[in-house]
């Protein structure tokens, strides 16, 4: 609430609310231990839920809001190895599905909408390939390129590309957008839905 309290101080309004924060605790379930899912969900879904009821009364009050939840493609095409990680951002997006479409926010023009990210050039990616390197024997080239020929578009996403879709949601050219899950990963994911 203090964060909420200083924004609107500072600024007079609070116009966009991005939540993108994530941690990974992901074990095999019998090696998991109950803090590791408490912490996985209290950062997915409770941090969400805690910036988001704080900052939708002043959004609905000034008759204008974007609330965007970065999570992951894996919610549409679950990772194997990460089987907490996907059911607490699929826990995320079935709250946002429900919540997002009271006629109480998007009746008042507040959006949320989930961002849903695949292949990015990041730190993360390049962490993940140097240790998959260092697993096979590769070179973090030849890791690359392999998960590169996955994707259709042949290539990782940019960190551009990923914050101009980010705000595109936060703007006013996506009124008509809500409870949406925008996935953007290069066509990697096969279904149509």
């Amino acid at each position: 609430g203090r964060i909420v309290a200083a924004a609107v101080e500072s600024f007079g309004r609070l116009d966009v609310l991005v939540n993108n924060a994530g941690i990974v605790r992901d074990r095999t379930i019998v090696k998991m231990t109950e803090e590791d899912f408490d912490a996985v969900l209290d950062v997915h879904l409770k941090g969400s839920f805690n910036c988001g009821r704080h900052a939708i009364p002043v959004m609905r009050e000034q008759g204008y809001g974007r609330i965007v939840n970065i999570t992951s493609s894996a919610v549409k095409s679950p990772i194997d190895i990460l089987g907490l990680s996907n059911g607490a951002r699929s826990g995320l997006t079935g709250f946002v599905a429900g919540t997002s479409r009271s006629s109480q926010l998007a009746g008042r023009n507040v959006t949320i909408n989930n961002l849903l990210p695949g292949a990015f050039d990041t730190d993360r990616i390049r962490t993940t390939m140097k240790g998959a390197a260092e697993k096979t024997g590769k070179s973090i080239e030849e890791v690359a390129d392999a998960r590169k020929k996955t994707i259709p578009a042949q290539r990782f996403g940019t960190a551009e590309e990923f914050g101009m879709t980010c705000a595109f949601l936060c703007s006013a050219h996506a009124s008509y957008i809500t409870g949406q899950n925008i996935l953007t990963d290069g066509g990697a994911y096969p279904g149509t839905y």
